[in-house]
């Protein structure tokens, strides 16, 4: 199978994840991966894209908060394929406006998944993209907005174009212990902790971005962060402007740039267009 191409899509069960499935499983030239926490829902999710619509994704269980399932499908794509050629990091969660959990407890919670777990799955599979593969972390313009409303010292760490991913990792968790003293606002964070943990997913894919140019210049791969836009999905729920399939279709054109594509890289992308960091 080295010679077959792949694509995986982190949480695609439902929402945009399934949508990018949909959209890859009908412009993507090779195998695509739906995967899920749950291997029924994964399964109930395949069944009804070939049922229903005639197309061909193929399962892999996947937990992104569990090295253990990471680092299972990463085993899976060396043997199987030799490595990755589309990586869609679109896993992620948030806590409903008026959900009563603490503030403490949604930051933690929020930032598992949404940062340290998008980190882990990065750590094991970035070795493994092959020349021209394309890399697309789904954060959110909700990001930028959150960025705006950081004191100007963290915004200046932010945009900061050196960085460190260990650096980044120290701000993360200092956010979440703030968090949950309850002084975050005090020491210069918003309010808002999905927000945070998207600014986290943006600068983490700049700093990945940076680094692959620095070690595998010559092999032409490209990783961007995207937002897909207000979606209707069960995070965002029924008033949102777009359809999952609209919602697609920026991480679909990320995943789908051609060979030899110089830009976007290592940007934050929406409609298509770059965002202003």
């Amino acid at each position: 199978m080295a010679g077959v191409r792949v694509a995986v899509v982190t949480g695609s069960n439902k929402g945009v994840g399934l949508a990018v499935v949909r959209a890859l499983c009908k412009q993507f030239q090779g195998d695509v991966y739906l995967t899920a926490r749950n291997p029924q829902l994964g399964e109930e999710a395949i069944r009804a894209l070939k049922e229903k619509e005639g197309l061909c994704p193929l399962f892999h269980q996947l937990d992104i908060n569990d090295l253990s399932s990471i680092r299972a499908l990463r085993d899976f794509l060396r043997e199987k394929y030799g490595g990755l050629d589309v990586l869609i990091n679109n896993a992620g969660i948030a806590f409903k406006v008026a959900d009563t959990t603490p503030f403490g407890t949604q930051a933690e919670v929020t930032m598992r998944t949404n940062f340290f777990g998008t980190q882990d799955i990065c750590n094991e599979l970035l070795p493994l993209i092959k020349p021209n593969g394309r890399v697309v972390n789904v954060s959110s313009v909700a990001s930028s907005m959150a960025l705006t409303k950081c004191s100007p010292e963290l915004q200046e760490k932010f945009r900061s174009d050196t960085i460190t991913e260990e650096e980044l990792v120290t701000l993360m968790k200092k956010f979440v212990e703030d968090a949950k003293k309850g002084i975050h606002q005090k020491e210069g964070w918003p309010n808002t902790a999905y927000g945070v943990t998207k600014i986290g997913v943006t600068v983490l894919s700049r700093i990945q971005a940076r680094r692959l140019k620095e070690t595998r210049k010559e092999e032409g791969i490209v990783l961007n962060a995207c937002c897909p836009g207000w979606v209707r999905t069960d995070m965002a729920g029924p008033n949102a402007t777009k359809s999952p399939d609209e919602g697609a279709e920026t991480p679909v054109y990320l995943a789908l740039l051609p060979p030899g594509a110089e830009s976007p890289y290592g940007e934050l992308v929406s409609e298509k267009k770059v965002l202003a960091w």
